[in-house]
Protein backbone atom coordinates (compact mmCIF):
# COMPACT_ATOMS: atom_id res chain seq x y z
CA UNK A 1 0.00 0.00 0.00
CA UNK A 2 1.10 3.56 -0.67
CA UNK A 3 -0.33 6.75 0.75
CA UNK A 4 -2.68 8.56 -1.62
CA UNK A 5 -0.89 11.80 -0.75
CA UNK A 6 2.43 10.41 -2.00
CA UNK A 7 0.89 9.53 -5.38
CA UNK A 8 -0.77 12.94 -5.72
CA UNK A 9 2.37 14.84 -4.74
CA UNK A 10 4.46 12.85 -7.21
CA UNK A 11 1.98 13.41 -10.05
CA UNK A 12 1.77 17.14 -9.31
CA UNK A 13 5.53 17.46 -9.67
CA UNK A 14 6.01 15.12 -12.62
CA UNK A 15 3.12 16.62 -14.61
CA UNK A 16 4.00 20.22 -13.63
CA UNK A 17 0.36 20.78 -12.72
CA UNK A 18 1.00 24.29 -11.42
CA UNK A 19 2.16 25.47 -14.86
CA UNK A 20 -1.24 25.00 -16.49
CA UNK A 21 -4.28 27.22 -16.71
CA UNK A 22 -6.96 24.58 -17.01
CA UNK A 23 -10.76 24.50 -17.05
CA UNK A 24 -10.92 21.38 -14.90
CA UNK A 25 -9.36 20.60 -11.51
CA UNK A 26 -6.21 18.49 -11.69
CA UNK A 27 -5.53 15.94 -8.98
CA UNK A 28 -7.95 14.57 -6.40
CA UNK A 29 -11.58 15.26 -7.33
CA UNK A 30 -13.40 12.87 -4.99
CA UNK A 31 -11.72 11.62 -1.81
CA UNK A 32 -11.68 7.92 -0.99
CA UNK A 33 -9.38 5.64 0.97
CA UNK A 34 -6.15 7.22 2.28
CA UNK A 35 -4.01 4.33 1.02
CA UNK A 36 -3.82 2.88 -2.47
CA UNK A 37 -2.80 -0.53 -3.77
CA UNK A 38 -4.92 -0.97 -6.89
CA UNK A 39 -5.59 1.64 -9.59
CA UNK A 40 -7.93 1.48 -12.58
CA UNK A 41 -7.22 3.93 -15.39
CA UNK A 42 -9.77 5.19 -17.92
CA UNK A 43 -10.12 8.08 -20.33
CA UNK A 44 -13.30 9.38 -18.68
CA UNK A 45 -14.86 9.06 -15.22
CA UNK A 46 -18.05 7.58 -16.61
CA UNK A 47 -20.46 5.46 -14.60
CA UNK A 48 -19.17 2.41 -16.47
CA UNK A 49 -15.56 3.20 -15.56
CA UNK A 50 -16.49 3.76 -11.92
CA UNK A 51 -18.33 0.46 -11.77
CA UNK A 52 -15.41 -1.41 -13.33
CA UNK A 53 -13.08 0.12 -10.73
CA UNK A 54 -15.47 -0.95 -7.97
CA UNK A 55 -15.73 -4.49 -9.40
CA UNK A 56 -11.92 -4.73 -9.49
CA UNK A 57 -11.75 -3.51 -5.87
CA UNK A 58 -9.62 -0.55 -6.90
CA UNK A 59 -8.67 2.17 -4.45
CA UNK A 60 -8.25 4.83 -7.15
CA UNK A 61 -9.79 5.63 -10.52
CA UNK A 62 -7.27 7.63 -12.56
CA UNK A 63 -8.71 9.49 -15.56
CA UNK A 64 -8.05 12.20 -18.12
CA UNK A 65 -11.63 13.54 -18.08
CA UNK A 66 -12.89 14.00 -14.55
CA UNK A 67 -16.26 15.10 -13.20
CA UNK A 68 -15.98 18.86 -12.86
CA UNK A 69 -15.73 21.45 -15.64
CA UNK A 70 -15.98 25.22 -15.50
CA UNK A 71 -18.72 25.38 -18.12
CA UNK A 72 -21.08 22.94 -16.37
CA UNK A 73 -23.81 23.60 -13.78
CA UNK A 74 -22.53 23.10 -10.24
CA UNK A 75 -25.50 21.08 -8.96
CA UNK A 76 -24.78 17.49 -7.89
CA UNK A 77 -27.86 15.99 -9.52
CA UNK A 78 -28.78 13.28 -12.01
CA UNK A 79 -25.88 11.44 -13.63
CA UNK A 80 -23.29 13.41 -11.65
CA UNK A 81 -24.99 12.52 -8.35
CA UNK A 82 -25.06 8.83 -9.31
CA UNK A 83 -21.38 8.80 -10.20
CA UNK A 84 -20.32 10.60 -7.04
CA UNK A 85 -22.60 8.42 -4.90
CA UNK A 86 -20.95 5.28 -6.26
CA UNK A 87 -17.49 6.70 -5.62
CA UNK A 88 -18.38 7.64 -2.04
CA UNK A 89 -20.17 4.38 -1.29
CA UNK A 90 -17.00 2.46 -2.14
CA UNK A 91 -14.43 4.97 -0.85
CA UNK A 92 -12.96 5.14 -4.34
CA UNK A 93 -10.56 8.00 -5.00
CA UNK A 94 -11.19 9.84 -8.25
CA UNK A 95 -8.07 11.50 -9.64
CA UNK A 96 -7.97 13.35 -12.94
CA UNK A 97 -5.29 15.12 -14.99
CA UNK A 98 -6.44 17.10 -18.00
CA UNK A 99 -4.12 19.53 -19.83
CA UNK A 100 -1.02 18.41 -17.88
CA UNK A 101 -1.61 14.91 -19.24
CA UNK A 102 -2.08 16.20 -22.78
CA UNK A 103 1.19 18.11 -22.80
CA UNK A 104 3.63 15.91 -20.87
CA UNK A 105 6.65 15.22 -23.09
CA UNK A 106 6.84 11.53 -22.15
CA UNK A 107 3.49 10.30 -20.82
CA UNK A 108 1.22 12.89 -22.44
CA UNK A 109 -1.55 12.07 -24.88
CA UNK A 110 0.27 13.87 -27.70
CA UNK A 111 3.58 12.13 -27.05
CA UNK A 112 1.91 8.75 -26.64
CA UNK A 113 -0.15 9.12 -29.81
CA UNK A 114 3.07 9.83 -31.69
CA UNK A 115 4.70 6.73 -30.20
CA UNK A 116 1.66 4.62 -31.09
CA UNK A 117 1.65 5.93 -34.67
CA UNK A 118 5.47 5.90 -35.06
CA UNK A 119 5.64 9.63 -35.79
CA UNK A 120 8.90 11.48 -35.26
CA UNK A 121 8.50 14.34 -32.76
CA UNK A 122 10.35 17.58 -33.51
CA UNK A 123 9.03 19.96 -30.85
CA UNK A 124 6.09 21.21 -28.82
CA UNK A 125 4.65 24.65 -29.36
CA UNK A 126 1.45 26.68 -29.20
CA UNK A 127 -0.83 27.48 -26.30
CA UNK A 128 0.50 25.79 -23.14
CA UNK A 129 2.74 23.59 -25.33
CA UNK A 130 -0.30 21.61 -26.44
CA UNK A 131 0.57 21.48 -30.15
CA UNK A 132 3.15 18.95 -31.32
CA UNK A 133 5.12 19.08 -34.55
CA UNK A 134 6.80 16.16 -36.27
CA UNK A 135 7.12 14.05 -39.38
CA UNK A 136 6.15 10.71 -40.80
CA UNK A 137 8.93 8.17 -41.20
CA UNK A 138 8.23 8.33 -44.95
CA UNK A 139 5.82 10.45 -47.02
CA UNK A 140 2.30 9.14 -47.52
CA UNK A 141 -0.76 10.28 -49.37
CA UNK A 142 -3.61 11.80 -47.37
CA UNK A 143 -5.70 8.68 -47.87
CA UNK A 144 -2.82 6.38 -46.86
CA UNK A 145 -2.42 8.24 -43.56
CA UNK A 146 -6.17 7.97 -43.01
CA UNK A 147 -5.94 4.21 -43.47
CA UNK A 148 -3.00 3.97 -41.06
CA UNK A 149 -4.94 5.93 -38.43
CA UNK A 150 -7.94 3.65 -38.90
CA UNK A 151 -5.82 0.53 -38.40
CA UNK A 152 -3.77 1.82 -35.46
CA UNK A 153 -6.66 3.46 -33.58
CA UNK A 154 -9.31 0.87 -34.53
CA UNK A 155 -11.55 3.70 -35.70
CA UNK A 156 -11.84 5.28 -39.16
CA UNK A 157 -10.99 9.00 -39.06
CA UNK A 158 -12.84 11.76 -40.85
CA UNK A 159 -10.48 13.13 -43.51
CA UNK A 160 -10.97 16.64 -44.88
CA UNK A 161 -8.64 17.61 -47.71
CA UNK A 162 -8.55 19.12 -51.17
CA UNK A 163 -6.98 16.01 -52.70
CA UNK A 164 -6.83 12.48 -51.27
CA UNK A 165 -3.52 11.99 -53.06
CA UNK A 166 -1.79 15.05 -51.65
CA UNK A 167 1.62 14.36 -50.10
CA UNK A 168 1.85 14.23 -46.32
CA UNK A 169 5.09 14.30 -44.35
CA UNK A 170 5.14 17.23 -41.91
CA UNK A 171 2.50 16.92 -39.21
CA UNK A 172 0.99 18.85 -36.33
CA UNK A 173 -1.29 17.17 -33.82
CA UNK A 174 -3.15 17.69 -30.59
CA UNK A 175 -5.41 14.98 -29.22
CA UNK A 176 -9.03 15.38 -28.16
CA UNK A 177 -11.10 18.44 -28.98
CA UNK A 178 -8.36 20.61 -30.49
CA UNK A 179 -9.91 21.46 -33.85
CA UNK A 180 -9.49 25.14 -32.95
CA UNK A 181 -5.71 24.73 -33.34
CA UNK A 182 -6.02 23.98 -37.06
CA UNK A 183 -5.19 27.52 -38.17
CA UNK A 184 -2.12 27.57 -35.91
CA UNK A 185 -1.00 24.32 -37.51
CA UNK A 186 -1.54 25.74 -41.00
CA UNK A 187 0.55 28.78 -40.07
CA UNK A 188 3.40 26.44 -39.10
CA UNK A 189 3.55 25.08 -42.64
CA UNK A 190 2.54 21.47 -42.03
CA UNK A 191 0.96 19.10 -44.53
CA UNK A 192 -1.62 17.69 -42.11
CA UNK A 193 -3.18 18.25 -38.70
CA UNK A 194 -4.56 15.43 -36.55
CA UNK A 195 -6.91 15.83 -33.61
CA UNK A 196 -9.95 14.09 -32.18
CA UNK A 197 -12.97 16.20 -33.12
CA UNK A 198 -14.14 18.49 -35.92
CA UNK A 199 -16.30 21.58 -36.39
CA UNK A 200 -17.83 23.02 -39.55
CA UNK A 201 -15.09 25.57 -40.22
CA UNK A 202 -12.31 23.00 -40.58
CA UNK A 203 -13.75 21.77 -43.88
CA UNK A 204 -13.19 25.13 -45.54
CA UNK A 205 -9.73 25.64 -44.04
CA UNK A 206 -8.63 22.23 -45.33
CA UNK A 207 -9.99 22.94 -48.80
CA UNK A 208 -8.59 26.43 -49.13
CA UNK A 209 -5.13 25.81 -47.64
CA UNK A 210 -4.38 22.33 -49.03
CA UNK A 211 -3.63 21.06 -45.53
CA UNK A 212 -5.27 17.76 -44.63
CA UNK A 213 -7.38 17.65 -41.46
CA UNK A 214 -8.06 14.40 -39.60
CA UNK A 215 -10.69 13.99 -36.88
CA UNK A 216 -9.52 10.65 -35.51
CA UNK A 217 -11.76 10.48 -32.44
CA UNK A 218 -11.57 12.26 -29.10
CA UNK A 219 -11.53 9.02 -27.12
CA UNK A 220 -9.43 7.14 -29.66
CA UNK A 221 -6.62 9.71 -29.63
CA UNK A 222 -6.60 10.02 -25.83
CA UNK A 223 -6.43 6.38 -24.76
CA UNK A 224 -2.68 6.29 -24.37
CA UNK A 225 -1.65 9.06 -21.97
CA UNK A 226 -3.50 7.76 -18.94
CA UNK A 227 -2.13 4.27 -19.59
CA UNK A 228 1.42 5.64 -19.71
CA UNK A 229 0.89 7.55 -16.47
CA UNK A 230 -0.58 4.43 -14.86
CA UNK A 231 2.46 2.40 -15.93
CA UNK A 232 4.75 5.07 -14.46
CA UNK A 233 2.85 4.87 -11.15
CA UNK A 234 3.15 1.11 -11.13
CA UNK A 235 6.91 1.41 -11.64
CA UNK A 236 7.36 4.19 -9.10
CA UNK A 237 5.16 2.87 -6.30
CA UNK A 238 4.67 -0.84 -6.97
CA UNK A 239 0.89 -0.52 -7.19
CA UNK A 240 -1.33 -2.66 -9.40
CA UNK A 241 -2.68 -0.79 -12.45
CA UNK A 242 -5.32 -1.86 -15.00
CA UNK A 243 -6.86 0.02 -17.94
CA UNK A 244 -10.56 0.11 -18.81
CA UNK A 245 -11.13 1.00 -22.46
CA UNK A 246 -14.78 1.97 -22.78
CA UNK A 247 -15.92 1.97 -26.44
CA UNK A 248 -16.77 5.51 -27.54
CA UNK A 249 -17.33 6.46 -31.19
CA UNK A 250 -16.84 10.21 -30.58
Amino acid sequence: MVARRDILDWCDVQLAVGNFKDYAPNGLQVEGKPDVQRIVCAVTASQAAIEVAVAQQADMLLVHHGLFWKSEPIGIVGWKKRRIQTLLDHELNLVGYHLPLDAHAQWGNNAQLAAHMDWQIERQTGEQNLLMLGTLAAPQSASELAHQLAVKLARPPLLLCADNHQRIQRLAWCTGGAQGFFQAAIDLGVDAFITGEVSEAQYHLAQENSVAFYAAGHHATERYGVQALGHALATQFGVSVAFFDEPNPV
